[in-house]
C-alpha cells in the first residue's frame, strides 16, 4: 500500500472515531499549549502541523502582558480553534477559582484547564486544592478539566465533581521524561467514566503513542514541540503519534508472554537428520 493510500485510510479512521470532550466532537487526540515558542509565527506553523483543535492558553499571562506575550490571543483563528484558557500559576483553589472566572469574563469561554500548584520545584499538582476548585468551578457551571497526578481515588473524585475530564500527568512538567507510571496510569484508566487527557511531561511522539496506546483518550503537549530543533516538524510527528497509538488500541495488542513462540507453525515441518557428531 503506498504511502498516500495509509494517509487516506489514517484519515479515514480518525473521522471516523472522534473524540467527545464537554460535549463537543474533536477528531484530534492531540491538545497543544502556547508556550515557550520563539515567536508567533513559529507558534502558528507548530500548531498547524499538529492539527490540535483545542488550544491552552495561560490565562495570567495573557491578562498580564507578559513580554512577547502580548497579544497572544490575537495570534489565532478562534473560528478554528477551541480555546482552552488554564490557570497556571495559580498556587491555592482559592486563586484558581479567581482566575478561571476571570478568564471566563475575558474569553466568553466556560471552559477551564484547573491547575492549582503550590510546589515551585516539581510543579506538582495539589490534589486537594484541585478537588476543591473542581467543585466550585463545576457547580458554576464551568467545563472543567484537572491537571492532577495519576491517582484513581482523585480520578473518580473530580469525576463524581462533575469535572469534562482527568488530566494525569506522565512526568513532571517541562522535564521531557515520558511516561514514568505507566501502571498508575492504568488504574486511572480502569473504569474511567469520563475521557482521560495525559497531560506533561512528554517528550516524543512515542510517549504520546504509549500513552494512547493505554487507552488514554488524548494527550497535551507543550514543551516537547516548543523547544525542539524543529518545531513544526516535531508537531507533525506528535499528530502520527497520536493516530498510532489511537489505532494501535482500537486493533488491540497481542498478549505478552514469558516465553518465546515460534512465528512459523510447527507442526508438517519437516524433521533434518541430525548431523552426524565426529568421534
Amino acid at each position: 500500500m503506498s504511502s498516500k493510500s495509509c494517509g487516506f485510510w489514517g484519515w479515514l479512521r480518525v473521522q471516523a472515531d472522534p473524540f467527545h470532550l464537554g460535549g463537543r466532537p474533536f477528531t484530534s487526540r492531540l491538545l497543544a499549549g502556547t508556550g515557550k515558542f520563539r515567536d508567533f509565527g513559529l507558534m502558528r506553523e507548530a500548531l498547524a502541523a499538529s492539527g490540535a483543535q483545542i488550544i491552552t492558553v495561560a490565562i495570567r499571562r495573557v491578562d498580564l502582558k507578559a513580554p512577547g506575550h502580548d497579544g497572544l490571543l490575537d495570534a489565532l483563528d478562534w473560528d478554528r480553534l477551541h480555546l482552552l484558557p488554564n490557570t497556571a500559576g495559580c498556587r491555592t483553589a482559592a486563586e484558581a477559582v479567581r482566575v478561571a472566572r476571570l478568564a471566563r469574563a475575558a474569553t466568553g469561554t466556560t471552559w477551564i484547564k484547573l491547575e492549582v500548584i503550590p510546589d515551585a520545584r516539581y510543579l506538582l499538582p495539589d490534589p486537594v486544592g484541585t478537588l476543591a476548585a473542581a467543585e466550585e468551578l463545576a457547580a458554576d457551571g464551568f467545563t472543567v478539566l484537572p491537571y492532577v497526578q495519576p491517582d484513581a481515588v482523585l480520578a473518580r473524585a473530580l469525576e463524581r465533581a462533575g469535572c469534562a475530564a482527568v488530566m494525569p500527568l506522565a512526568s513532571p512538567i517541562g522535564s521531557g521524561r515520558g511516561l514514568r507510571t505507566p501502571d498508575l496510569l492504568t488504574t486511572v484508566l480502569d473504569g474511567a467514566g469520563v475521557p482521560i487527557i495525559v497531560d506533561a511531561g512528554l517528550g516524543v511522539p512515542s510517549d504520546a503513542a504509549q500513552a494512547l496506546e493505554l487507552g488514554a483518550d488524548a494527550v497535551l503537549v507543550n514543551t516537547a514541540i516548543a523547544e525542539a530543533r524543529d518545531p513544526v516538524g516535531m508537531a507533525h510527528a506528535f499528530a502520527l503519534g497520536v493516530q498510532a497509538g489511537r489505532a494501535a488500541f482500537l486493533a488491540g495488542r497481542m498478549a505478552a508472554r514469558t516465553h518465546a513462540s515460534p512465528s512459523s507453525p510447527v507442526p508438517g515441518v519437516p524433521r533434518l537428520p541430525d548431523p552426524e557428531v565426529p568421534v
